[in-house]
């Protein structure tokens, strides 16, 4: 799996074909294919299903202990903790539950690496960087000779800390717990220290355990089965009716719901839905699950029929009060808003896949001013500075339409210095003679940022009628000239 990271395309999970070959999670998607070949196969990252999957098997685990705690970023998201003290006689023993937790999860196709220890990063590191495919159980007090070989990245810091304690020849945490510990936190701060304390017992690391969903939810038993999808709805929307006075005496709306279906043969099917902004409205609900059942189709299987429906809400947000409409005026911004969420809610269970927005972002860097992030109801708004080829009085200049996403270099410029406009350039391949130019417009980068050239952006139209939108980086000199990128384009 692959996803948008710094410099392109990176690698987020390999399987075990892939590793086989040498390909790691971090590595740039260009470099493996360069290296290995064009026919690797590539699919997109999708972090909420993962999200979704490693909190399902989260609650699976809770059969072990009732403590389990996923991964967070600084494990990578892809694992979680199990709190066993008090727990492990239930299976037979620390070996035994282990055993057992290796067993189930091989036998449903889930690779793991598993290891047990007096504290959660020492167990981790194990798992992550032992190198053993086997199950491993630290006697206790043994921490240190069980991390004594292993590379200090196991600690859980960040790269570039873990990269300078290899230059200074601590590429071992045996090694680094025996340096001196003042002139370690004085170069790289408290959380060396903290990780390496925590890994040998030495400070607690206390565990937050994955929540229980909410306690509202509903269920119905058939004593004939069924398997019609419009049967199935209408029984969503009676349970949701019997879920709503409670949530609303909380003054709360359900945000996401999960809907379970019993077949006859023991079998479970699940649904997903997640709404923009919370609700009560059942009609609303069975609208959405219509559609997600109409997008399912034959891949339901509902076999002999469900005998059991349940609804449960797993996602709660608080209910705002509202005003309806302006009767003066005739504006209803609240309508507005709810039809455009559900609009996007439909789109989501039609489509099956996140609806995405392009918002602003409080920065003067082009590039940096706004980004993609999934849509979802804000009551409180960043606007845009300006609408896109207006210069409204007073304000900045216009923007283009087009913004590419990463700068394009314009070569054989020929330009008036030190400030004057390009009289003509390349770009892709074209030479385009300047008509018309207006600039410079000076931005510069934040000042909390590395120092970074000054960039001079113009606004020019070549004589066929194209309006490009370019910068010069820098400023020229007697040694060298100063470099112009292509960044968009107007209308």
């Amino acid at each position: 799996m692959a996803a948008i990271g710094p410099g392109g395309l990176l690698i987020t999970a390999v399987d075990a074909a892939a590793r086989a070959l040498g390909l790691r999670p971090g590595e740039p998607l260009a470099r493996a294919r360069a290296r290995i070949g064009p026919g690797i196969a590539v699919h997109p990252a999708d972090p909420e299903a993962d999200a979704t999957a490693l909190a399902r098997l989260c609650l699976w685990a809770k059969r072990y202990t009732p403590l389990v705690a996923p991964f967070g970023p600084g494990e990578g998201g892809d694992g979680f903790f199990l709190d066993v003290e008090g727990a492990s006689h239930l299976f037979g023993g620390e070996d035994a539950l282990m055993g057992d937790l290796a067993a189930r999860l091989s036998a449903n196709s889930i690779p793991a690496r598993l290891a047990l220890a007096d504290t959660p990063a020492c167990a981790f590191a194990l798992a992550r960087h032992g190198g053993s495919t086997r199950p491993v159980i630290v006697p206790r007090g043994g921490n240190a000779p069980a991390l004594r070989d292993l590379c200090v990245s196991a600690l859980r810091i960040e790269p570039a800390i873990a990269e300078s304690l290899r230059c200074l020849g601590l590429r071992r945490i045996g090694a680094l717990a025996e340096a001196a510990r003042p002139p370690l936190a004085r170069r790289f701060g408290e959380t060396l220290l903290l990780r390496l304390d925590q890994a040998l017992g030495r400070r607690p690391e206390p565990l937050v355990s994955l929540g229980e969903p909410a306690a509202f939810g509903a269920s119905r038993g058939f004593l004939d089965p069924i398997g019609h999808q419009a049967i199935i709805v209408a029984t969503a929307i009676r349970l949701m009716q019997e879920i709503g006075p409670r949530l609303a005496a909380s003054g709360l709306g359900a945000r996401s719901l999960r809907l379970s279906l019993y077949r006859v043969d023991g079998i479970e099917r699940s649904l997903d839905l997640g709404l923009s902004e919370p609700t009560l409205c059942p009609t609303q609900v069975g609208r959405l699950l219509d559609l997600r059942l109409d997008r399912l189709g034959p891949a339901l299987d509902a076999g002999f029929g469900f005998e059991t429906v349940r609804l449960d809400v797993t996602g709660i947000g608080r209910l705002e009060a509202r005003q309806g409409a302006l009767a003066e005026t005739g504006l209803d911004r609240e309508a507005e808003t709810g039809g455009t969420a559900r609009l996007a809610d439909a789109l989501r269970q039609r489509i099956g896949a996140r609806v995405i927005r392009v918002s602003p972002r409080a920065s003067h860097i082009p590039e940096r001013a706004d980004a993609l992030e999934p849509w979802r109801v804000r009551r409180i708004e960043m606007r845009w500075p300006e609408r896109v080829g207006t210069r409204p009085q007073g304000g900045m200049p216009p923007r283009p339409l087009v913004l590419l996403s990463r700068s394009e270099a314009a070569d054989e410029v020929f330009s008036l210095a030190p400030d004057g406009p390009p009289q003509r350039f390349r770009w892709r391949r074209r030479l385009h003679r300047i008509a018309h130019a207006e600039g410079p417009e000076r931005i510069a980068d934040a000042w909390w940022h590395a120092p970074a050239p000054a960039r001079d952006y113009y606004v020019v139209e070549d004589e066929s009628g194209r309006r490009l939108w370019l910068y010069r980086e820098g400023f020229h000199t007697a040694e060298t000239a100063a470099r112009w990128f292509v960044q968009g384009l107007f209308a």
